[in-house]
């Protein structure tokens, strides 16, 4: 039976998102996740029975830091003193995201291109999506930003690819630079569905 012991289970997947960056799929083991965690061998497999589990659990952990991560962005910028709040708050995201959490969104990286070729942990990528692109839109409507709602999936497949060529770039992007990559952001989504702002 496997263990129910959450802040245990955070670590381990914690350390599963860090072998990812650091090492790519191939690092991924039950007994290297152990060794980053710091914890004794069979820990891992006490609570992911196969390494499918274990890439479930990191892909399930770096998606809900990232809606932590959402809020917590979204409460800290003052949209109301912005003539773009959505750019506002997308450069912020973009600037976490090649900083702080540089490394997660790297972890991310590896699980989609691993998903190509295992169909369960692709249903568990396209389901967090779903969620992650509905609280996208709550968060808009709460906010107040006038974002027509099907420019969303278009303003989230723009942020990806932004924010996949940062993360995975050399580093050391300039603020000003992330900004102006916002702005084509927003202004390409909601030019691509007239009707809104």
């Amino acid at each position: 039976m496997p263990r129910r012991n959450p802040a245990r289970r955070a670590a381990l997947a914690d350390a599963a998102i860090g072998l990812l960056a650091a090492e790519g799929i191939h690092g991924l083991t039950h007994r290297a996740v152990e060794g980053a965690a710091g914890l004794p061998t069979g820990t891992a497999a006490n609570y992911f029975s196969s390494r499918e589990e274990l890439l479930v659990a990191a892909a399930e952990r770096a998606v809900s830091l990232h809606l932590a991560d959402v809020e917590r962005i979204d409460r800290a910028v003052d949209v109301g003193s912005s003539s773009n709040p959505l750019a506002e708050l997308i450069t912020v995201s973009l600037q976490e995201a090649v900083t702080a959490s540089r490394e997660r969104y790297l972890a991310i990286f590896e699980l989609q291109l691993e998903a190509r070729r295992r169909p369960v942990l692709a249903a568990t990528l396209a389901r967090l999506g779903s969620v992650a692109s509905a609280i996208t839109a709550d968060e808009h409507r709460t906010l107040g930003l006038s974002v027509p709602p099907d420019a969303i999936p278009t303003l989230v497949t723009l942020y990806g690819g932004v924010l996949f060529t940062l993360v995975t770039g050399p580093g050391g992007v300039e603020r000003d630079a992330i900004r102006r990559l916002a702005h084509a952001i927003v202004r390409g989504a909601v030019d691509a569905h007239p009707g809104g702002p």
